[in-house]
């Protein structure tokens, strides 16, 4: 017998035994579901059942008398999978029978291989899932670089429940940043990159934004000095101080860009005018326009491509937020916001009241808000007629749902109040289904002790970087514990340690909490890493070669020793934490559990033998066990795009 997911199996027989017993001893009880959770103390058992408390509410006894009653019940000759039930403290407790679980388990993982684990969903959807989403400015940082490993590890998990799941990139290439690099590529001529496209990009990007804010500060300082204005002055002396000793740190780091774009950007009077000239040109859709900031954004997004390549990350869709603007499809969404009643005009602004929405619509409960939490309006177009971003977004969120039933945004905290606007903006529109299917995907900062990020002072360290650093900090371990292997072999194995070892530190923290990225955390060879895991993974295949052989008809029952058994629980519920991992998108679970699985592995391979165990049929037995081990963490490390090596 094969099984998809062992442990369901047992709780399902459990479920229906203990239905049987309520029948039988207590046909006037009514209940609606039998509850079933796992007991802190395995001594009682591997499932337990609280029915009895809450039968003891209403039928007026004691939940010790009425657990033992239903203990004594249950129909033993139906058991499979369960050895006995006990009652004990008002619970039913429910011991497996380790001998066939063993058995339906191991032999469940061998035959299913790479796919065990993986429960397909009863109700697979169509799904998009919008991850990364940089702005084609700068390359990626370390500071934005969670966004895509949990985008990836979210669409590889909702992919393997079984659902149409498409990853999308969107390009967001309006705005006035988009008009800052721009200005400044066209000031330099439109030079060729003589490096890695985003990072040639970032530099025009930083240096031109310093230049061009010295510029307005100095505007506005001669204007307050004119008119006396003493608070302001001082306030604007303090701003451009701070931008002028960000200049002199650029400058020094880039001495011949620096000079060149000041030169350039010098010879305007007012540079901040060109660029708002541009932005504004950019959102027309006039060609000079649109040909300029799509030049420079493509060689950006050149260079996220490789970086994304190296992390073995690919979009199916990569969609232009311009396109939304040229189209109509920015202008519909404004007309039926203005036609829903929820939109007011205040000094040429147009305001979307959201917070009416919630009130008239009775939203409060679906949306999570309290009853006193204020919902500010949505500024939808400025005075000049450009439209901000989660009006575009709203646009785009409604093409999504043309092409999926379900959207997923992995977007960070920071932006959860203009989520929430575009939602309330969907349920305003009408689409409350799709309100109800839309999903963001929140999730806390990546903080470098000591070190503060700026992207807009250049003050950033780049995931190129951090990659570079981690493989080669993952060269230096490698070669000290096995100096054995080739040069080639160690730079492969360097490769995808420190990979590895980045994708999982910026997964397996809970998505609320911020990942403090330290090397001692990131590339820990000992515990609750990438490299760890991997090492581990890499243990259970060096025992199957050195075995050579394969287990012929192991006998599961002999394994009967605590850690074994612990083993095969830890295995069969695999597919039980897939599934909850899946419908709460919460991918740091299947780091969680490749850890914890590594760890019983690891105390089970020192403390007991497989080779050389006492009896062929023993060896035999752990062999299969072992293997076991070998697929199902290369099966949760595949979940979330690490590597499972064979040999480190």
């Amino acid at each position: 017998m094969v099984s998809v997911n062992p442990f369901a199996e047992f709780r399902q027989e459990c479920q229906n035994i203990l239905a049987e017993a309520l029948k039988t001893a207590l046909p006037e009880a009514e209940v609606e579901t039998v509850p079933m959770g796992k007991p802190s103390n395995p001594s009682f058992g591997q499932l337990a059942s609280s029915v009895s408390f809450e039968l003891a509410k209403h039928l007026k006894r004691k939940p010790a008398d009425l657990a033992a009653q239903l203990a004594k019940a249950v129909d033993q000759t139906r058991f499979t999978l369960i050895a006995k039930v006990e009652a004990a403290g008002g619970y039913v407790n429910f011991h497996v029978n380790f001998d066939r679980f063993s058995t339906l388990t191991l032999e469940s993982i061998g035959q299913l291989g790479g796919e065990y684990g993986f429960t397909k969903t009863d109700q697979p959807a169509k799904v998009i899932v919008e991850h990364t989403s940089v702005n084609p400015l700068h390359p990626i940082h370390i500071g934005q670089a969670r966004n895509p490993m949990l985008g990836d590890a979210l669409a590889r998990i909702l992919s393997r429940r079984g659902n149409q799941v498409s990853r999308h990139y969107y390009i967001d290439d309006v705005g006035r940043q988009s008009s800052v690099v721009a200005y400044g590529y066209v000031k330099l001529g439109k030079p060729v990159p003589d490096e890695k496209a985003d990072h040639f990009v970032g530099k025009i990007y930083t240096i031109t934004a310093c230049l061009v804010e010295i510029n307005r500060l100095k505007r506005q300082l001669e204007q307050a000095k004119a008119v006396q204005a003493t608070e302001d002055t001082e306030k604007l002396s303090r701003e451009l101080n701070e931008w002028t000793t960000i200049a002199s740190e650029l400058e020094e780091k880039h001495p011949q860009l620096f000079k060149a774009l000041s030169e350039k950007i010098s010879q305007d009077a007012n540079p901040e005018e060109e660029i708002n000239r541009l932005n504004r040109a950019y959102e027309n859709g006039e060609p000079q326009a649109k040909q300029l900031i799509r030049e420079v954004s493509d060689i950006c997004l050149e260079g996220f491509r490789q970086t994304q390549k190296r992390v073995e990350i690919s979009y199916d869709s990569w969609d232009w937020e311009s396109d939304f603007v040229w189209s109509s499809q920015v202008s519909d969404v404004l007309g039926q916001l203005q036609d829903s009643g929820y939109v007011y005009s205040e000094g040429g602004v147009l305001e979307f009241d959201a917070k009416k929405v919630v009130d008239t619509q009775n939203l409060r409960g679906k949306l999570g808000l309290r009853a006193e939490q204020e919902v500010p309006p949505l500024t939808l177009v400025r005075a000049d007629g450009t439209t901000l971003y989660t009006t575009r977004d709203v646009a785009y969120t409604l093409w999504k749902f043309d092409r999926a039933e379900r959207v997923v945004n992995v977007i960070g905290m920071e932006q959860s109040l203009a989520q929430l606007q575009l939602k309330i903006a969907l349920y305003a529109l009408g689409y409350e289904k799709q309100a109800e299917n839309f999903v963001h995907f929140a999730y806390n900062l990546v903080t470098l002790p000591g070190y503060k990020m700026s992207s807009r002072r250049g003050h950033y360290i780049t995931f190129d970087e951090v990659l570079d650093e981690a493989v080669k900090r993952a060269f230096e371990e490698v070669s000290n514990r096995s100096p054995q292997l080739t040069e080639e072999e160690k730079r492969e194995i360097a490769d995808f340690v420190g990979i590895g070892a980045v994708r999982y530190a910026l997964i397996d923290v809970d998505t609320g909490k911020p990942v403090v990225f330290t090397w001692d955390r990131v590339l820990n060879f000992e515990t609750n890493s990438a490299p760890y895991v991997q090492y581990t993974h890499a243990r259970a295949c060096s025992i199957l070669r050195k075995a050579a052989r394969k287990p012929q008809n192991p006998a599961y029952e002999l394994l009967k020793e605590n850690l074994e058994r612990e083993l095969v629980l830890a295995l069969a519920s695999f597919p039980d934490v897939f599934v909850e991992c899946a419908e709460y998108l919460k991918p740091n679970m299947v780091a969680d559990y490749a850890n914890a699985l590594a760890d019983k592995f690891n105390t089970f391979y020192n403390a007991l033998p497989v080779i050389k165990a006492d009896s062929t049929q023993l060896a035999d037995a752990r062999l299969a066990l072992t293997d076991a081990i070998r697929v199902v963490l290369s099966n949760a490390l595949n979940l979330i795009g690490v590597t499972a090596p064979e040999k480190m």
